[in-house]
C-alpha cells in the first residue's frame, strides 16, 4: 500500500509516522523549515510520553514519489484549491483521494441523490477546481478528531485522541476504504468505516461553524462561549440553522444542540484553530466552515440569518489583520 501524505504538519506528521510504523510505504509532502527539518533529523512525535521518530521521505514536490493508492490531504480547506495541479503526479486511474480536512469537502453533493446531486460549491471550490481536478469518485471522506500540534519545525506533539472515521460519499462500505480503516487500526488510530460519512461531518461542523467565529470575534474560549448566556444564545441559532439544512437533505443529528454545546464547554479553556491562526495572523478557515453553509443554505432555499450575520463580522475581523482574502 502507497500512501502519500499531503500537508505533513500537525495532524498529516502524526498520521506518517503511525502508518510507517504500521508498515505503509508513507512519503509526506511538506515545506519549508518543517520540510528541511524531517529530511535532517527524520519525523518526531510526541506521544504517550515517548518519542517515535521515523525517517520518511519527503518533499516539496509530488512528482518525485509518482502515482499513489491513496493521497490523504491533510491541508486546511481553503488551501485545497492551490495545490490541485500540483497534486496530479500522485493520481493514477484508482488513487483514493482522502479528504482529511475541517468543513464540508469538494465531492459533498456526489452521490447525494436528491435535487442537488453533481452541485459543486463556489465558495470551497471556486471553478470547481477540485471537482475536475481531484474527481469526487476519488474521495473518501474523513473526519478527523485528534489534536495535535507542530511545537517546533520537525517535531509533533500529539494531544488527544486516535479517531478517523471514514466513509464513501456513496455509503457503500467498500473494499479500498476498509483496507484503509485496517492500515489506521494497525498504527494504533481508529478508523471505522460508516454508512452515513455525511452525519459524522455534519456533527464536527455544526460545532466548529459558531465556536471557531465566536471565538475570533470575542477572543474568548470554549468553555466561556458556552457558559455565557449571550454566546450561548448566538451558538445555537447558527447551529439551529445549519441543522435545518443539514436534515433536508437526509443528514440525522444523534445528539441534540444543547447536548453538543454543553459537549464543546466541557473541553474546558480551549481556543479555537480560527482564533489561534487569527493571534498567529495565518489565514483563517472562514469559508470551509461558515461561508459554505450559508451557501447550502441558499441552494436549499433555507434563511440563515444569524449565521449571515456572524460570518459578515468574522470576515470584517479577519481582513482586518489580514487573514482572509
Amino acid at each position: 500500500m502507497k500512501v502519500c501524505i499531503y500537508g505533513a504538519g500537525a495532524i498529516g506528521g502524526y498520521v506518517g509516522v503511525q502508518l510507517k510504523r504500521a508498515g505503509v510505504d508513507v512519503s509526506l509532502i511538506a515545506r519549508g523549515a518543517h520540510l528541511e527539518a524531517m529530511r535532517k533529523n527524520g519525523l518526531k512525535l510526541l506521544i504517550d510520553d515517548e518519542e517515535r521518530v521515523e525517517h520518511i521521505p519527503c518533499s516539496d514536490n509530488p512528482a518525485d514519489f509518482g502515482p499513489q493508492d491513496y493521497v490523504i490531504v491533510a491541508l486546511k480547506g481553503h488551501q485545497v484549491p492551490s495545490v490541485v495541479d500540483a497534486m496530479q503526479p500522485l493520481l493514477g486511474n484508482d488513487t483514493a483521494v482522502v479528504t482529511a480536512v475541517n468543513g464540508v469537502p469538494y465531492w459533498y453533493y456526489y452521490k447525494h441523490g436528491d435535487q442537488l446531486e453533481g452541485k459543486t460549491l463556489e465558495s470551497i471550490d471556486p471553478g470547481a477546481k477540485q471537482w475536475n481536478g481531484l474527481r469526487p469518485e476519488r474521495a473518501i471522506g474523513c473526519i478527523v478528531y485528534p489534536a495535535t500540534e507542530v511545537i517546533e519545525p520537525g517535531v509533533i506533539k500529539h494531544v488527544y485522541g486516535d479517531k478517523f472515521p471514514l466513509g464513501e460519499p456513496s455509503g457503500e462500505i467498500t473494499d479500498r476504504a476498509t483496507k484503509l480503516s485496517e492500515a489506521f487500526s494497525a498504527g494504533g488510530m481508529r478508523a471505522p468505516v460508516l454508512p452515513n460519512i455525511r452525519d459524522e461531518l455534519w456533527l464536527k461542523l455544526w460545532g466548529n461553524l459558531c465556536f471557531n467565529p465566536i471565538s475570533a470575534l470575542t477572543h474568548a474560549t470554549l468553555d466561556v462561549i458556552a457558559s455565557d448566556p449571550g454566546t450561548r444564545a448566538v451558538a445555537k441559532a447558527m447551529m439551529l440553522e445549519a441543522q435545518e439544512i443539514a436534515v433536508q437533505s437526509g443528514v440525522n443529528f444523534r445528539v441534540g444542540v444543547e447536548r453538543r454545546i454543553d459537549g464543546a464547554g466541557a473541553v474546558g479553556a480551549h481556543k479555537t484553530s480560527m482564533l489561534q491562526d487569527l493571534e498567529r495572523t495565518r489565514a483563517m478557515e472562514i469559508d470551509p466552515l461558515v461561508t459554505v453553509v450559508q451557501e447550502m443554505g441558499r441552494l436549499a432555499g433555507i434563511p440563515t440569518p444569524t449565521i449571515d450575520i456572524v460570518l459578515s463580522l468574522v470576515r470584517q475581523r479577519a481582513q482586518i489583520a489580514g487573514c482572509y482574502n
